[in-house]
């Protein structure tokens, strides 16, 4: 009977004697390769090159990352050992990387200052400047009038309701401004039943003042207001300015002075001359259409002269009249008592007169290039005894 062949102790000697000899080979030979690649990084001379190193042992496909992954398909005991040696390697070439990256950036930022010397003895470089759009200078320009002649800037809502925009003056139901081909109307109403909407004028802020403060009243409202319209001369959205007088004994006198008071002003010139022409508002009564003198100068409108003299013409600038007695009692005040007069015209077309402008879409084009042309320095700062227009 054949004995069974049985492994004796010299034979599993042997076999680990072996195995332990294959590890240390390939750890000196994993070892050779880390010496090799920090060499290599030593060497390099551009972030290009270490880059390709890095890929090259850390990537994705790094001959590193692929050690690491054996670690895997080893027994526990193998693991305890080769695990923190595999990792010491992937540490020390990491390290090696950012050493060598923070080296050659150092070097490479060192290199840039040095050809980028400042002459300090040279003037400072102009850096660029932000101008004050002609219609936020002309807002100024007409607040500073009137705030000489007495008026307070007065503001309201932009998204205003029926009441305030149209009933309280005097506008009808089938007014054609109430149109929704005219109007921004909202789909939703107030407390009273009443539509929201974007305000087509200032003139709600009369009411608004009127009823909330009471009588006497004398006022500007400046503002942002909006209706369906674009061309040349039309824009949805426009800036207008409105003003209201509200006291006892005042008439159309008060009106015309005041009018050709401010139009001299602002225009700078003492040859203003006005001409009031029978017209129909709603809010007013009577109402009357002011155009001014003008002439026509290298193809742009010059506002001064009288409208009939040789070279001239007349040109319609505004629209005013006393306060509709009815207007006045829906605001709460009693027009027995009171009179007043308003007028209204758009602070985009004062711009474009005094200052030359022909297109007003350009006004909101926002192009940097308009604006360094028509704009005015911040320090531009209108008054009264300077002249309102500090740069023509």
């Amino acid at each position: 009977m054949a004995t069974p062949w049985i492994a004796t102790p010299c034979f599993a000697g042997l076999a680990m004697t072996n195995e332990k000899r294959f590890r240390t080979a390939v750890s000196t030979e994993h070892e050779a390769q880390v010496n090799e690649t920090l060499e290599r990084l030593h060497a390099a001379d551009d972030l290009d090159t270490v880059e390709a190193i890095r890929v090259e042992a850390l990537g994705k496909q790094g001959w590193l990352n692929a050690l690491m992954k054996t670690l895997g398909k080893m027994s526990p005991e193998e693991r305890q050992t080769e695990g923190p040696r595999l990792q010491g390697m992937r540490a020390r070439v990491a390290d090696a990387i950012e050493d060598r990256k923070a080296v050659l950036e150092a070097a490479a930022l060192e290199a840039k200052l040095a050809t980028e010397v400042i002459d300090l003895t040279l003037p400072a470089p102009q850096m660029p400047q932000g101008s004050v759009h002609p219609v936020s200078q002309v807002m100024d320009e007409l607040a500073e009038i009137f705030a000489d002649l007495g008026f307070a800037v007065a503001t309201g809502p932009e998204i205003e309701d029926e009441w305030h925009n149209f009933t309280a003056l005097n506008m009808a139901e089938t007014h054609p401004a109430r149109a929704e081909m005219d109007t921004f109307y909202f789909p939703d109403r107030d407390a009273d039943g009443n539509r929201m909407l974007l305000r087509t004028h200032t003139s709600p802020v009369q009411i608004r003042t009127m009823v909330g403060e009471g009588a006497p009243v004398r006022i500007i409202a400046p503002g942002r207001t909006y209706r369906s319209d674009s061309d040349a001369t039309h824009t949805p959205m426009f800036h207008q300015i409105e003003g209201l007088a509200i006291d006892r004994d005042i008439h159309l006198g008060h009106l015309k002075w005041t009018l050709e008071t401010f139009l001299k002003a602002f225009f700078e010139r003492d040859d203003i001359v006005l001409r009031l022409r029978p017209s129909y508002f709603p809010f007013t009564e009577p109402s009357v259409e002011v155009d001014v003198g003008y002439s026509n100068e290298g193809g742009r409108r010059v506002v001064g002269g009288h409208g009939d003299a040789d070279g001239h013409a007349w040109m319609e600038l505004l629209g005013s009249g006393m306060v509709n007695p009815r207007v006045i009692e829906a605001a709460g005040l009693d027009p027995d008592e009171y009179q007043g007069f308003a007028f209204g015209c758009g602070i985009d077309r004062l711009a474009m007169l005094k200052y030359g402008m022909n297109d007003l879409r350009a006004f909101f084009d926002g192009d940097a290039r308009w604006l360094s042309h028509y704009g005015f320095s911040p320090f531009d700062q209108p008054t009264l005894s300077g002249g309102v227009g500090a740069r023509a």
